[in-house]
């Protein structure tokens, strides 16, 4: 498995994320821990989660303690993993998404996720999503002391512009080192956001780069190149669009969503797809089919 560099940790090129295995049409536990040791066992050393990522109200942290219970059945080794958590975006139960960037509520709720992740401190926590009404230096405030308390080794943010990843790195005093946006084939308006990673060296990571859970499956019906491109290598259109992110920048690192092994099995094997220079910059032209 290619590696990549978020912070001091040395991860895994391509990422797991764990949403689709805890919100609605969620698939039953165990396909989800075979999914995630699937992950694990071919080299996936990055998984990321969030408190909100659940679906009914009496469940917040149902990701969190679903990886935390998949680690501790694997057979590998579960320290070597980085688990990178969310805080900040919360769900009512009824489907909708809501914030709450209060430094006291970040706080509580990086507690609360640490109780069940386990261990001495989250590897990568990140503020899931500005709130306008907090003004956004008192939110990534939080993190800052969170990590002067040793509640997280690692902070990052989530759904920022430029202007909010310089000012989260100003507030954090240099300590920001991931910053989490969609970024697909299909969406593409975070590459300001990619960009301005790579010139300060800060890791960043696409959520949704497959176009998301009701779309990475047409990802080539909808993209001429990308299929194009997949049938002239002999795989899928899914790796490619992920071998192509990751030549975008060294510090990418896609964190597709995955809730069959299948999928992700699929997906890590984008590392080892190497395009040339002409078909990079032909799906980076590439426009978006009807």
């Amino acid at each position: 498995m290619q590696q990549r560099t978020i912070g001091g940790r040395t991860v895994s090129a391509i990422g797991l994320g764990g949403m689709p295995m805890s919100i609605e049409g969620r698939p039953e536990r165990e396909r989800s821990v075979r999914t995630i040791h699937a992950a694990l066992d071919a080299g996936v050393t990055l998984i990321d989660t969030a408190d909100a990522y659940h679906r009914d109200a009496d469940e917040v942290g149902h990701n969190e303690s679903l990886i935390a219970a998949a680690l501790g059945s694997w057979s590998g080794d579960a320290g070597a993993v980085l688990v990178a958590t969310k805080g900040g975006h919360l769900r009512p139960g009824d489907g909708s998404w809501t914030l709450d960037g209060r430094p006291e509520h970040l706080k509580e709720a990086a507690k609360a996720s640490l109780g069940r992740l386990g261990g001495d401190a989250i590897g990568l926590y990140q503020f899931h999503r500005p709130d306008p009404d907090v003004p956004y230096a008192e939110s990534v405030g939080a993190l800052a002391d969170l990590l002067d308390e040793g509640v997280i080794e690692m902070a990052g943010i989530s759904n920022a512009n430029p202007d909010q990843i310089r000012e989260a790195q100003q507030v954090l005093g240099g300590r920001l080192v991931s910053v989490q946006n969609q970024f697909s084939p299909a969406f593409r308006s975070s590459r300001a956001e990619l960009d301005l990673c790579a010139e300060l060296g800060i890791a960043f990571l696409p959520w949704s780069p497959l176009g998301g859970i009701s779309k990475a499956g047409d990802l080539g019906s909808r993209h001429d190149a990308f299929a194009e491109v997949a049938r002239a290598h002999d795989v899928s259109p899914q790796q490619v669009a992920l071998a192509w992110e990751l030549a975008l920048a060294p510090v990418v690192v896609p964190i597709p969503g995955a809730s069959r092994p299948q999928s992700i099995e699929d997906s890590v094997q984008a590392v080892e797809l190497e395009l040339g220079a002409d078909e990079v910059e032909r799906l980076s032209q590439d426009t978006l089919q009807d």
